[in-house]
């Protein structure tokens, strides 16, 4: 999704459109003999093609590569409300949402001259989901998000909400920056991309979905998605609007719950538009993604890599939870449909 805190202020002060089987096996290499981590699932080291170059593939997603990653840990689900809960009470961590705008950073992201907003649009605040009243142009994101005051991780639907008995669902509205927080504290990391695929593919080779290629609207629900038509109809055929609590759907092959649809979440690489192309024909080992960060499609705001789709990703729009789909937002963003779960080396 090309949508970030800087975009959302282009909209509201210039109402600019910015322009989202095979049966389960079992890890083929044995974990290591240490403890495993609490919570923790050990992914085994292994080469696979990454990418996509499909017909739902964007341009960013190709060309498919060769690439080695070695074996580590990662969270058996994305990191929930209680656990960034405890987080918070440990540290006193206070989020980006939650934080008024700083203007002479965010306008470092913004097209020269853009005019400074008026103050109630710099208050705490992050960006909500809304349904539209019928079709719309699926380019215009401002149809169905809204920037809203005191939405944050605690209130996820804005001023009166709260996650009251919400513990074990995903945290969200949290940036890079807030992710990135907690997996220090926990003595983690965030998962690169390519970790993050390679542990979402869960064994299977060269499969469209962390359950193989079976269509997500065929049979069983198979993960938190958008079902109808997006983003004014949704039928709830997996039973959950927005968020759904970590492990309601079936676990890929390495045990891991979520890796398709719920909320999107964050890895630690920036984004590059042609950062595939950079790789060459040779195997790529562990690849820690590039330098630095450059979209054609919002070229003053420096972005991070988002993956694995959420509870608003549908065919028609963005196909978020094939295993190679990729977005991006910049890190200071935070949504009512991002989170992040962390990864752990030996």
């Amino acid at each position: 999704m090309r949508f970030t805190i800087a975009a959302a202020f282009l909209i509201c002060i210039t109402t600019l459109v910015v322009r989202c089987d095979s049966p389960t096996p079992k890890p083929k290499k044995e974990a290591p003999s240490q403890e495993t981590p609490k919570g923790m699932v050990w992914i085994p080291e292994g080469r696979f093609m990454m990418g996509s170059e499909g017909p739902q593939a964007r341009p960013d997603e190709g060309p498919v590569h060769a690439v080695k990653v070695n074996g580590f840990w990662i969270d058996q689900t994305e990191v929930t409300n209680a656990q960034f809960a405890a987080f918070v009470e440990a540290t006193g961590y206070v989020t980006t949402a939650e934080k008024p705008v700083d203007w002479e950073e965010m306008k470092k992201q913004l097209p020269p001259d853009t005019p400074k907003p008026h103050d109630s649009l710099l208050q705490a605040s992050s960006l909500t989901f809304k349904t539209t009243n019928g079709p719309v142009d699926l380019n215009n994101y401002a149809a169905w998000w809204e920037w809203k005051p005191k939405a944050s991780w605690r209130q996820p639907r804005g001023k009166g909400s709260s996650i009251e008995g919400k513990e074990d669902h995903p945290v969200v509205h949290v940036s890079w920056d807030d992710a990135n927080a907690y997996a220090q504290w926990a003595g983690k990391r965030l998962p690169t991309e390519a970790e993050w695929e390679w542990a979402a593919r869960g064994g299977l080779k060269d499969k469209k979905y962390p359950w193989g290629d079976e269509d997500i609207n065929t049979g069983k629900a198979k993960a938190n998605s958008w079902e109808g038509s997006f983003p004014y109809d949704n039928t709830n055929k997996d039973l959950f609007f927005y968020s759904a609590p970590v492990k309601s759907f079936e676990a890929n092959g390495y045990g891991l719950y979520d890796m398709a649809g719920n909320v999107w979440e964050w890895c630690s690489d920036w984004y590059h538009y042609d950062y595939y192309k950079t790789l060459g024909g040779k195997t790529t080992s562990n690849p820690q993604g590039p330098e630095g960060s450059y979209d054609p499609y919002n070229p003053y705001i420096a972005q991070k890599i988002i993956r694995g789709g959420s509870f608003l990703c549908n065919d028609t729009y963005c196909s978020g939870y094939r295993v190679a789909s990729k977005m991006k937002s910049s890190p200071d963003t935070g949504s009512q449909h991002t989170g992040f779960r962390c990864v752990k080396e030996l």
